[in-house]
């Protein structure tokens, strides 16, 4: 890769106090069911509006999040946060409820790892406490970015399912007792390989996942085996064989530790083909699955690799191919 420049940062200062989801019907009736802290029995949330459910989410799992830490509001010195819906009005009004500062951000499904990134450097520049969070609903995105729920149009082989739920991370820079650490981190580039069908968001992320990850093995001088797993965020299936090829070309083998949140979160039978997408995959994914294996000891040092379809329907409409992101944090036991 000629164009190749270090974008890795090291953080002395970030450490995981604690993780909390809210989970959608469908995925707690996934593969990882009982491991999320909240679960819907409706993804209405008992609410009038899919989007103010999505909304609720995002209050409950920020709360859940602050409380399960031991911490009080007015401990939080920000909240980071974003959605999918346009304006990220998700997580901007369910800010209200908190008296942090806020940052609404936004890199599509890559945005947790995003929050995690800005929420480490922040810490390591004087503020104590923040919480990271980000998430997505499947009614909300998909009549946003495809079509009328009320269509019921058949679904492409190649597509994905947006998943429903929220996750939140308290992140400290202050160590008490044994906790995980976010350790590392590389910033992603915008990668456009002209990819245009809508539904094939795995084969559109994928050439930005093996740039990042690329990236970051060279600046650290690290190798895919020294890592337990490598998880990237919404893949899915195909775009996780894709990453794979693509990163045997560049000289790294990443086939033994690559799993993707949105291909692990649902069952074959669940018929969501691909797996999950959306915000929310790596958000569940990290917060319930992840969290504990490190804290039991299972996993001593991982890779999270973010990864987002930066298109909108404006752009689509309009011909446009698919920008993809993907931001990636190394966790350490």
């Amino acid at each position: 890769m000629d164009y190749y420049k270090k974008r890795t940062l090291d953080f002395a200062k970030s450490f995981v106090l604690e993780g909390y989801t809210v989970a959608g019907p469908k995925e707690n009736d996934g593969r990882y069911k009982g491991f999320f802290d909240f679960a819907l029995e409706d993804d209405m949330f008992g609410q009038n509006t899919f989007e103010r459910a999505e909304r609720k989410m995002f209050e409950h799992a920020i709360e859940g999040a602050i409380a399960k830490a031991n911490l009080d509001d007015v401990d939080v010195d920000a909240v980071i946060a974003g959605d999918l819906l346009n304006q990220i009005v998700s997580a901007s009004f369910a800010a209200k409820k908190n008296h942090a500062g806020f940052l609404g951000i936004y890199n599509a499904c890559a945005t947790f790892v995003e929050s995690l990134i800005i929420g480490s450097a922040m810490l390591n520049n004087g503020l104590e406490n923040v919480v990271c969070a980000a998430g997505s609903h499947f009614s909300t995105a998909e009549r946003q970015y495809r079509y009328p729920l009320e269509l019921g149009v058949l679904r492409s082989p190649v597509t994905q399912w947006t998943a429903t739920g929220v996750g939140a991370t308290v992140l400290s820079n202050k160590q008490t007792g044994k906790l995980p650490r976010i350790t590392r981190a590389t910033l992603g580039r915008v990668i456009d390989y002209g990819v245009m069908d809508v539904n094939n968001m795995g084969a559109a992320m994928a050439p930005s996942a093996c740039d990042t990850i690329v990236t970051f093995f060279r600046d650290t001088n690290t190798k895919p085996q020294d890592y337990d797993v490598i998880y990237t965020g919404d893949l899915g299936k195909l775009g996780s064989d894709i990453l794979m090829d693509l990163t045997r070309q560049e000289g790294f083998d990443v086939s033994a530790q690559l799993h993707d949140c949105g291909a692990s979160l649902y069952w074959d039978e669940q018929q969501t083909y691909q797996g999950g997408s959306g915000a929310a995959c790596s958000a569940l994914v990290f917060n319930s699955v992840l969290l504990g294996r490190i804290r039991r000891g299972e996993y001593k040092k991982i890779l999270l690799a973010g990864t987002g379809a930066l298109m909108s329907p404006t752009t689509s409409f309009q011909g446009d191919s698919i920008p993809a992101i993907t931001h990636l944090v190394e966790v350490s036991a």
